[in-house]
């Protein structure tokens, strides 16, 4: 294992740092660790230096992975933190996911507007994600959907400075951010999230075997099997972050759940459908999932996915 401090590798906004000190505590109070035992190294990501184009446009959610990836392998940090639905589908073979915390609040809430349906005619929302964009605009193909990127703090003030009439944000960012009250939350069964929203996951190189037992230790057994049926979804679509797609997996006793659509950019087109069997196996689920879903789907929708 790497001597003390261990050097815990994160992106430096302040939900990320919020992050780090999440996974920290947790691993100090697993360990009985003091303070001192773990040091968080900020790393500034290209997807936090670029803010005035979309992801698709400039590399896709490898911006933010990318730079602690190879500060895992130059052995500037020992492990790094993540936000899970930034995490791309194919990650490199000598980079493990080795701990997942328990997963917070799954849902959208809205920031601007008691509802959805309470927005005026033609309102102006800002989005960077094509989920968030394709299902506002099934359900108000009238609204105007504008590029808006940034940290929480930053899109948030855009709705307050009258940039935009609304906004959408992850609850569990907020909550950890110390928000709870902020914004309407939206049902998960009206407005199904994004894959693996609302995780925290843990990686390490795959040969730091005494490290990666270590964070296990901290591995939340039900988080990690429904992201693991998330991601099998996304792999088997051949989802990227241009690829409108919800997603989310539960688990109840021995048996999982997993719900996911595909839509088309403007809306128009969703498919949508569920899948259920044993909680040990997500990854037939995500697969028979995807094959459904593409089999459903339109020549225009298909070409959004399948890679």
């Amino acid at each position: 294992m790497s001597t003390i401090p261990l050097r815990l590798g994160t992106r430096g906004s302040p939900l990320a740092l919020a992050q780090a000190d999440i996974v920290a505590g947790a691993l100090r109070t697993a360990h009985g660790w003091d303070d001192d035992a773990i040091a968080i190294v900020p790393i500034v990501a290209a997807g936090d230096r670029v803010q005035h184009r979309a992801l698709a446009e400039i590399g896709g959610k490898a911006l933010w992975t990318r730079e602690l990836d190879v500060a895992l392998r130059d052995g500037r940090i020992d492990f790094a933190v993540h936000s899970m639905k930034d995490v791309e589908t194919i990650r490199p073979a000598e980079i493990v996911l080795a701990a997942l915390l328990p997963r917070a609040d799954v849902r959208d809430r809205l920031i601007g507007a008691e509802s959805i349906d309470s927005l005026p005619d033609r309102a102006r929302i800002g989005t960077a994600s094509p989920r968030r964009a394709a299902q506002l605009l099934r359900r108000r193909p009238d609204l105007d959907i504008g590029l808006l990127r940034g940290n929480v703090a930053t899109r948030a003030a855009s709705v307050g400075q009258g940039r935009f009439d609304a906004t959408l944000l992850a609850a569990s960012g907020l909550d950890r951010l110390g928000h709870p009250d902020v914004g309407t939350p939206l049902p998960a069964s009206e407005f199904l999230p994004a894959p693996q929203q609302g995780a925290i996951g843990i990686e390490t190189l795959a040969e730091k075997g005494p490290l990666r037992r270590l964070i296990e230790t901290i591995d939340d057994d039900v988080t990690h099997r429904c992201i693991a049926a998330e991601r099998a979804l996304l792999e088997a679509l051949g989802a990227d972050c241009r690829s409108p797609v919800a997603a989310l997996a539960r688990i109840e006793g021995d048996a999982m759940t997993l719900a996911a659509e595909i839509l088309t950019n403007n809306g128009s087109e969703c498919v949508a459908g569920e899948e259920a069997g044993p909680a040990d196996d997500g990854d037939a689920l995500g697969r028979a999932l995807a094959e459904r879903l593409l089999g459903q789907a339109s020549p225009r929708l298909r070409r959004l996915f399948a890679g």
